[in-house]
């Protein structure tokens, strides 16, 4: 249901509002560009400087326009788990396929407080729930044992794994086995990811690159030998994409990627920022030598 190359959405702005027109074109170029999947406000997508209303819309929008020709997985995640879950049944109600929800951030849980948090959603809704683990930006990383007992639950589907631990893939495979759906929130490991069990990504370069990610997920989980060579051809062009995108916080680069593809304005909210002169120089590069400019 929820594989390949899924797009964690950019949020366009102009003059600090949401700009409409731009993110329906988006939602359409990777409908007509190969992306498998849409996540919409997300951390790509700003979603921490989006109001409670701007996230709604954000989510309805993808949803609307997408018009169940891609799957949407919201994300709905919060450091609050009321609002989480107020985020969550609306994405329900307004026919998202299903949520991303991130691991709590700032509050940092216990383990048991993972897992209550992400009971209480799973209560509280009927749609699928992929786990967002990212040690790097919430602190806390949730256990292979917690999510295996989360995956008892109704809703509980699968993982986006931002640890960048691949041994998490195999550790996950061996105690949920191969039903529980692993995606890689790491552009750069996905080849290794996905050898070892994972099916797809949620990605930052599939912004700005739909068609060589989305070729590159087909391929990265065939075994015979010309699709293993097609896929660590295609990934060997995208490596110096993906780290491009990481130079300054992200979704800034990213951003400043798609105003060079004139796709969307490259502004950003505050506490974010443009991207620096010479990050402008390494992202140019990098689409030059992937030929995407």
């Amino acid at each position: 249901m929820f594989k390949g190359s899924n797009v964690a959405l950019v949020t366009p702005f102009k003059n600090d509002k949401l700009d409409d027109d731009t993110y329906i074109k988006l939602i359409h170029f990777h409908i007509k560009n190969g992306t498998n999947g849409l996540v919409p406000a997300g951390t790509t997508g700003e979603s921490p400087t989006l109001s409670h209303d701007e996230h709604e819309r954000v989510i309805e929008l993808c949803v609307k326009e997408s018009d169940g020709k891609l799957p949407v997985f919201a994300g709905t995640g919060s450091n609050s788990t009321e609002e989480a879950i107020s985020l969550t049944t609306h994405a329900e109600k307004i026919g998202a396929s299903g949520a991303l929800i991130v691991t709590p951030y700032y509050n940092k849980p216990t383990q048991e407080g993972l897992y209550q948090h992400y009971k209480a959603i799973n209560d509280k809704c009927g749609i699928p729930i992929i786990i967002y683990n990212i040690p790097g930006r919430s602190v806390i990383d949730m256990s292979v044992d917690t999510m295996a007992k989360l995956y008892e639950l109704k809703n509980i589907i699968g993982v986006k794994d931002a640890t960048g631990d691949l041994s998490r893939v195999d550790q996950t495979l061996k105690k949920m086995g191969k039903d529980f759906i692993q995606l890689t929130g790491n552009d750069d490991n996905a080849l290794e990811f996905n050898k070892r069990g994972g099916v797809g990504a949620i990605s930052v370069t599939a912004n700005i690159a739909p068609k060589f990610c989305s070729e590159f997920q087909k391929f990265s989980v065939l075994t015979d030998e010309k699709s293993k060579l097609e896929a660590s051809r295609i990934n060997d062009i995208l490596q110096p994409v993906h780290h491009s995108m990481f130079v300054e916080s992200n979704p800034s680069p990213v951003k400043y990627a798609a105003k060079l593809l004139n796709l969307c304005d490259d502004e950003v909210r505050l506490p974010l920022v443009k991207v620096t002169e010479p990050t402008k120089k390494i992202v140019k590069e990098a689409l030059k030598s992937a030929n995407l400019i």
